[in-house]
């Protein structure tokens, strides 16, 4: 599928991010500059930064190749995402920024731990435990996206695709840390934005309107309404279930820590109009290039219905316009791992590293370790994507709910209730994360998405245990009654 232009394209693409990577090497001088970019951030750069780190993989390949498959009513997913996108930055973002810098949190794991001043240490080892298990799926959910894409487009072993895209990813988050993400972020944001738009936009007017769409839907028995899929009409339970993607947003570390990174509060308002846009115009896009497909193929392109996108612009665009569209699969790929690994990184060196092993770390110290983590969670992550046929949507799908039904709860308690005590977090994560895990693994998930279980589990063993045993350190309920004041 390749050709020279392509293969130019891509090595251009590369370069550049590389070139990032070692840019901001000689900018990262401390272990916030390495993990939060020193909360400099600028509203561009948290706004598509955060919402390139979001959709990842999944918005190119997986939400097409499932509205490919099932037909239109998948997008109940893209409504929740974008509900739960909105109230993310509405009501998470800025507290989040002021409180994790009155508590001097750099991770989430400390967040926890210092705002419940925890004396036992258990909140923050056992959420970076919890982040480093589901990140590592994440993040092998990405890899295995990258592998398809070049085994696509490259004609080469899925194996060695999965090992070739790690390792670009590996050298530019190893190097420049939150900074080089970050702005790579930015970039990626938007060559994913204009790829979303142009793809589906130029396939309308060349290959026919929704007639064609229309039509090869019914051929093929697949629904093209809201509220039914190939089984028939779709119930409450599996439209909640999968409008359910929304409440993931409150405990996705990767995104919070780009609320925590902004450099002033009052500039968030600014980053969620940008963010809101960008997201709703980017998931329309997606499920459009899904509906084209269903017109343009019989079967799933390539065996997989996840390449639709791939195919689709190899199909209509001449190689040098399609080499930087098919950049934009690798950016949505590259975006999430990057802080995946990053955040990952963090919990290892921060939660682990120098709280449990050596508490007087030297800056320089916990940089090196932090770089190191990145390749070991890395390594892990790769030899889980090689199974070629690795779904991105049920990799993502799994660690997107453990971290909203182990995290969510905790992370609105935290910031919207005075009452929630450290002993009421901890045993509201805990529950969280084995409801969500234990729904998944008998089966339940076809049913229902585990991180509706989880989520409400937690929710409700935090309120149980706030009647038992409420809050009493003052000093907790002053610091948090002046985050709150000063927010108004």
């Amino acid at each position: 599928m390749a050709t020279i232009a392509t293969i130019i394209t891509f090595i251009i693409y590369l370069v550049f991010l590389l070139a990032i990577g070692f840019f901001f090497y000689k900018k990262t001088n401390n272990i916030e500059d390495y993990l939060l970019g020193g909360r400099s951030m600028g509203v561009w750069v948290t706004a598509l930064s955060a919402q390139a780190s979001d959709m990842s993989g999944w918005l190119l390949m997986g939400l097409p190749g499932a509205v490919f498959l099932y037909g239109i009513g998948q997008s109940w997913i893209a409504i929740g995402l974008l509900i739960g996108t909105v109230l993310n930055w509405i009501l998470v973002a800025p507290r989040l920024r002021v409180y994790t810098e009155r508590t001097s949190a750099l991770t989430l794991s400390s967040f926890f731990e210092n705002r419940f001043r925890d004396p036992t240490g258990l909140l923050r080892i056992i959420s970076a435990i919890i982040t480093l298990i589901f990140f590592t799926i994440y993040a092998s959910s990405g890899m295995a996206g990258a592998g398809k894409l070049f085994e696509s487009m490259f004609n080469i072993p899925y194996a060695v695709a999965v090992i070739g895209g790690c390792i670009v990813i590996v050298l530019y988050t190893f190097l420049g840390g939150f900074l080089a993400v970050c702005w790579t972020d930015l970039f990626q944001g938007a060559l994913m934005f204009f790829s979303i738009i142009v793809v589906p936009v130029f396939a309308l007017i060349t290959k026919g309107g929704f007639s064609n769409i229309v039509t090869a839907a019914n051929a093929k028995n697949i629904s093209m309404s809201l509220f039914e899929n190939n089984s028939g009409i779709m119930g409450i339970v599996a439209i909640i279930s999968t409008m359910a993607w929304g409440l993931g947003y409150f405990g996705q570390p990767h995104i919070l820590a780009r609320f925590m990174s902004i450099k002033n509060v009052k500039e968030l308002s600014r980053s969620t109009i940008i963010a809101s846009i960008w997201v709703i115009i980017s998931l329309f896009g997606a499920i459009l290039v899904g509906l084209i497909g269903i017109g343009l193929y019989k079967e799933a392109p390539g065996g997989d219905a996840e390449k639709v996108f791939i195919y689709m612009i190899g199909d209509l665009f001449n190689p040098w316009v399609g080499g930087i569209l098919l950049a934009a699969i690798l950016s949505a790929i590259m975006s999430t791992i990057d802080s995946q690994l990053l955040v990952s990184s963090s919990a290892l060196t921060e939660d682990f590293y120098k709280k449990i092993i050596n508490h007087e770390a030297k800056e320089k110290e916990l940089i090196w370790i932090g770089r190191f983590c990145v390749i070991i969670i890395s390594v892990i992550a790769m030899v889980l994507a090689l199974n070629p046929k690795s779904s991105i949507l049920s990799l993502v799908s799994y660690a997107w709910g453990g971290f909203g039904a182990a995290f969510g709860p905790v992370v609105l308690m935290a910031l919207f209730s005075k009452k929630t005590s450290w002993k009421s977090a901890l045993l509201g994560m805990i529950t969280g994360a084995i409801v969500c895990v234990l729904w998944k693994e008998i089966g339940l998930g076809s049913i229902m998405y585990e991180i509706v279980p989880g989520f409400i589990a937690n929710f409700l063993v935090i309120i149980i245990f706030n009647i038992i045993s409420p809050q009493d350190n003052q000093e907790i309920i002053d610091e948090f009654n002046s985050v709150k004041s000063s927010l108004k």
